[in-house]
């Protein structure tokens, strides 16, 4: 049995920008804030940390001031891209960096076959020290580990798990059937992290918990104690604001909403941008529902 990276949550934390630089001072509040909520590890250059548009030396920065803040709590560094070799320099430079673990991507734009897959995450756990956990989003990759490449890329010592951003309950659930004790399993979407723990998935790596870190984790916590019940009743009452994180591309509502609450600006980088007015007010308007502002 492969013991996981993490159980409960973990956030996919936002990169604050200020004049097109990295915010540290306010990086280095929002991980207190998560560190005082009790997560239990910070995904750090993801899709929600816009990590695609930082360059390998900010990445590094980030790495490092994630790990020098961090506390107890565990640093997965996103070290994904479409091309193998730099996929593997990013992720010797974020385990050079003090990460604990590595979140990597299916190889987006290329579209390699399940065979390139395989070849890929194995050339990669060949060559790091530390646990790998795959990522499959094939909304924004284009590509998706089928469950039996999972079943023979889980065989590897070095790959630990998947997070599933799939959506799809079946395959979450025939991958578990395959690998059995040999993978673990982690939501990529906080609106399914219940009935996905309720068939076996450790937990989440969640984009909710940046606003409201407290509630993720009570959350996960009910279901690693089996109260399915509390866990339940809490992701109704927050499900509308789980779902307006996601009524533009993330990141966009999320570090809109962080900006709300005063522990971030709003800034992007191109090509992503501010939110149109409408979906803006939409969100403020959720927000102020659950009296975030």
């Amino acid at each position: 049995m492969k013991a996981p990276v993490f159980t409960g949550t973990s956030t996919a934390i936002i990169t604050p920008l200020k004049n097109d630089k990295i915010d540290f001072a306010s990086f280095a509040s929002i991980m207190e804030i998560q560190k005082i909520a009790g997560i239990a590890a910070i995904t750090v250059c993801g899709t929600t940390g816009e990590a695609v548009t930082m360059t390998p030396e900010e990445q590094t920065q980030i790495i490092k001031a994630c790990v020098n803040t961090s506390g107890k709590m565990k640093v997965i560094a996103g070290a994904g891209t479409n091309d193998t070799k730099r996929a593997l320099y990013q992720s010797q430079a974020a385990e050079d960096a003090g990460a604990d673990a590595l979140l990597i991507v299916t190889p987006y734009y290329n579209k390699p076959t399940q065979k390139g897959l395989i070849e890929h995450y194995t050339f990669i756990a060949d060559r790091v020290h530390i646990p790998i956990i795959m990522y499959n989003v094939p909304s924004r990759t284009g590509v998706s580990l089928l469950p039996e490449t999972c079943a023979l890329l889980c065989s590897h010592p070095n790959i630990n798990g998947l997070k599933d951003a799939t959506g799809d309950l079946s395959y979450t659930s025939k991958v578990l059937s395959l690998c059995g004790d040999n993978i673990n399993i982690w939501s990529g979407n906080d609106d399914l992290t219940v009935p996905m723990m309720s068939i076996g998935a450790k937990g989440v790596i969640s984009v909710a918990s940046n606003i409201i870190p407290d509630i993720i984790v009570s959350i996960t916590n009910f279901c690693l104690s089996d109260k399915f019940g509390e866990a339940s009743k809490l992701h109704r009452e927050y499900f509308d604001l789980m779902k307006s994180l996601f009524i533009e591309t993330n990141p966009l509502p999320v570090k809109t909403a962080a900006s709300l609450m005063g522990l971030c600006g709003s800034d992007f980088r191109l090509p992503l941008c501010t939110m149109s007015d409408n979906t803006a007010e939409m969100l403020k308007s959720t927000m102020k529902k659950y009296k975030l502002i």
